[in-house]
């Protein structure tokens, strides 16, 4: 039985992520050219959505004496604290317009527990909690992923290693991705990721190339 057709995931292109957005990543407005391509490349779409609940255990602002960038232990791990930001059915939880959403992409909406955070699109915070994504790419019988989005360092991160950590083929497309990169973090990001067998395409004709040779 020949090997089914790589799945795109793309993570997190929400207006709270992009320039403008409470939550804005650098230069992210990069991405939206060649994620559009990539959508187009594909039979299967997967987008991941932050959906928080109004005062997620994530925002500094539900910590009080707390600032954006501090760091709490709890329960199930280490947490940064974040701006508010894409609070569900406020327009900032919002996909980008910009973004070209086919009609068959299916939606893995992520973080929506108040208690936990959930960067990846597999797992909560815990490492262990589903989100949803491995079950769609099981009944979509997808052994293979390409991945792009925001944030290179955070979500694509977290959710580039749980797919690896779970066994699936993985392509990270550079070009359609990018960080926040924060002393270092971003280089630190591929490191690990590479280090996972992930594959790093720099463009997207790069990652076409590859799916072409299987």
């Amino acid at each position: 039985m020949p090997a089914s057709p790589p799945v795109l995931v793309v993570v997190d292109p929400q207006r709270d992520f992009f320039p403008g957005g409470k939550l804005a990543v650098p230069g992210g407005d990069r991405i939206i050219e060649p994620v559009n391509e990539l959508v187009g490349m594909f039979a299967s779409v997967v987008i991941t959505q932050d959906w928080h609940p109004s005062g997620h255990v994530s925002f500094a602002a539900s910590h009080p004496g707390c600032q954006v960038g501090d760091r709490l232990s709890l329960p199930y791990g280490e947490q940064q604290l974040w701006p508010v930001h894409c609070v569900a059915d406020t327009p900032g939880a919002e996909i980008d317009p910009r973004i070209a959403v086919p009609p068959h992409a299916r939606i893995i909406r992520k973080g929506t527990r108040p208690l936990i955070d959930s960067y990846s699109g597999f797992f909560e915070n815990d490492g262990v909690t589903p989100v949803g994504l491995h079950d769609l790419l099981v009944d979509l019988s997808a052994t293979a992923i390409v991945v792009a989005g925001l944030a290179t360092d955070v979500c694509v991160l977290a959710t580039v290693l749980d797919a690896c950590r779970l066994g699936y083929d993985v392509t990270v497309v550079d070009e359609a991705s990018a960080g926040i990169d924060v002393n270092g973090s971003l280089s630190r990001a591929w490191t690990q990721m590479t280090a996972a067998a992930a594959r790093r395409a720099a463009t997207v004709a790069e990652a076409a190339l590859s799916m072409r040779r299987g």
